[in-house]
């Protein structure tokens, strides 16, 4: 199984399950229709969803830096590949703004773990996250990547490495891109093609020309 697929069974799966269902109502909000008001074409939300939207964009949690450093975590997580875009082409760093902003529990792990991250570089290579090399980013995430391999001191590093990916798999797999990414068509309008002739004989039943003609098609 490659990395996107395993990547996808993490975010379908048991492990993602409570934070798709929790944590993405926003994002479900956005994939949905819109339930328009007349012709505003707005989305039709209660008052106080409406407050509750308006004061979680009004704020602002992650400063520039934090989200230069998780967007880079999040393309390493799911880079651009033949399939589709990378965890940035979705969004994801704004889903993770979000998400941390509408779920506060989130938001001394993620910032707790940007910090340990970049401590861990400077003492590995002298620079923060962000202004390491790729190679040395890749170095650093192969420690904290593999819970059953990585150290006891890499412990801090594994857990917030497993919330960024758990949010990165999440935002990417609820945007657009990752939808398309996996498959999923939604619910589409069939046919009818009338009962079948073997189901009629067996009912004694059959069309009226009528019926063939004005109701029934077999195309």
């Amino acid at each position: 199984m490659d990395r996107r697929k395993s990547l996808k069974a993490i975010a379908l799966g048991t492990i993602s399950t409570g934070l798709l269902l929790d944590a993405c109502k926003e994002t479900d909000k956005k994939a949905e229709p819109a339930k328009t008001e007349g012709t505003t074409g707005k989305i039709d939300r209660m008052p106080e969803e409406t407050e509750h939207f308006n004061k979680i964009n009004a704020e602002k949690y992650f400063n520039a830096h934090e989200m230069a450093t998780i967007a880079l975590l999040a393309d390493i997580i799911i880079p651009k590949d033949e399939v589709s875009g990378s965890a940035t082409d979705a969004k994801v760093p704004d889903f993770i703004e979000f998400i941390v902003k509408d779920m506060p529990e989130h938001q001394t792990p993620m910032r707790g773990g940007l910090r340990w991250l970049d401590l861990q570089c400077l003492r590995q290579f002298e620079k923060s996250f962000k202004d390491c090399s790729e190679q040395q980013r890749i170095a650093m995430v192969d420690q904290i990547a593999y819970p059953n391999k990585a150290k006891a001191e890499m412990r801090p590093g594994v857990n917030f490495f497993n919330l960024m990916r758990d949010l990165t798999c999440t935002g990417f797999y609820t945007s657009e891109i990752g939808v398309k990414d996996i498959g999923y068509a939604g619910n589409k309008p069939n046919q009818w093609n009338g009962v079948p002739e073997d189901v009629l004989k067996q009912y004694n039943l059959a069309y009226t020309e009528k019926e063939n003609k004005e109701c029934v098609s077999y195309k």
